[in-house]
């Protein structure tokens, strides 16, 4: 047995202020953590991620890191290779991305991760929406009809839907995505702050550091030169619906066959040609569980008692977070809006994104 009550050796001295700093590390993280826990308690239930949201979107950002750090670090390291920086080489290959960028914060950036959190919650509507049965059970779906129909445009547009539905895996698989489907702001910083990251985790390393930032810099560049947003399914879903432009008379009868198809993607850019607004505060407007935005701008658009039922009993079955009898209660309500008052309340969202945040933050600094 060790002698507990004899001399401190030299080595024990040496590694005591190691040992005060590694408990000063851990006082710090204790206190971290409970401010997180204090802030978790307070966010009220209409704030929180719901646990299938949250299980999804960690496996999307997981996905995606795999996706894009794949990318980077799969053409560095055969660069530092073919230059003989083994060691470099070798280190690239094992680092941990998701924990590397997870734990200082550095994704904790509003505009990827607000994008990321619509992704998710767009996948899981559209595969907890029930499947209604067609009135003609051998009539094809309305994206197959657009994919054959005679205007060589919108058989195109709508064709590319599927193209991108099919490239884009579940938000429930796992494993690296084709692509990251990201807008090209978003998936410009994201290349960056992985490259960034790499750099970071293997400065100690030996070998050559300027070598090491060259190959991250090619890499991350190559990255970049293949990225196309164009491709994304909401780019393609939004070209489908400017191809389509419904009239008013059609638009009832589109946005609830695509919901009747589970076509959440498809319902959003309908409805932001149809509003004149982007994709993304569309699909906002759709996966709101308050529903109130969608209602006015389904009365701006005109629609009648029966579709907005519709729509709204789809959404309802599809989100939990819904309440069925609190939208039969206001049914009446949605139905008094008067449709040029609806259109008047939704001239602000017509604006740019960034002239209605700096609206707001006026608004909000002037309080």
């Amino acid at each position: 047995m060790s002698d507990l009550t004899g001399d401190m050796d030299d080595g024990a001295l040496e590694g005591a202020p190691t040992l005060i700093a590694h408990a000063a590390a851990v006082d710090h993280a204790a206190r971290h953590s409970l401010d997180v826990s204090i802030d978790d308690f307070f966010v009220p239930d209409e704030g929180r991620l719901g646990e299938r949201t949250r299980l999804a979107l960690g496996r999307l950002l997981q996905a995606l890191i795999d996706t894009v750090g794949g990318e980077v670090v799969g053409h560095a390291v055969r660069l530092l290779r073919a230059q003989g920086e083994e060691a470099k080489a070798n280190a690239l290959g094992r680092v941990d991305l998701l924990d590397r960028l997870r734990g200082p914060g550095v994704l904790c950036d509003r505009a990827l991760m607000a994008e990321l959190i619509g992704r998710v919650r767009q996948e899981l509507m559209a595969g907890f929406m029930p499947a209604q049965a067609p009135e003609e059970p051998d009539r094809p779906s309305l994206i197959n009809r657009m994919v054959q129909h005679p205007d060589r445009v919108l058989a195109q547009a709508a064709l590319a839907v599927l193209t991108a539905e099919s490239r884009r895996r579940a938000v429930r698989e796992a494993g690296p995505l084709s692509r990251s489907d990201l807008p090209a702001e978003l998936h410009h910083r994201l290349v960056w702050l992985i490259a960034a990251a790499l750099r970071e985790e293997c400065l100690e390393v030996a070998g050559s550091q300027a070598a090491l930032d060259r190959a991250l810099a090619e890499s991350a560049q190559r990255s970049l030169a293949a990225h196309d947003e164009g491709d994304r399914l909401e780019a393609a879903v939004m070209r489908l619906a400017a191809a389509v432009d419904a009239r008013a008379d059609e638009l009832v009868d589109l946005m609830t066959e695509s919901l009747g198809g589970r076509r959440v993607t498809l319902f959003a850019g309908l409805l932001a040609h149809a509003l004149g607004i982007e994709y993304p505060l569309a699909r906002d407007i759709v996966l709101d569980a308050d529903g109130s935005r969608l209602w006015i701008a389904l009365r701006a658009l005109a629609f009648g008692r029966e579709a907005i039922a519709r729509i709204g009993v789809a959404l309802i079955e599809a989100d939990p977070r819904r309440d069925v009898e609190r939208f039969a209660d206001l049914l009446d309500t949605i139905m008094a809006v008067d449709t040029d008052a609806a259109r008047e309340s939704l001239s602000l969202l017509r604006l740019p994104v960034d002239f209605r945040a700096a609206i707001m933050d006026v608004e909000r600094r002037a309080r």
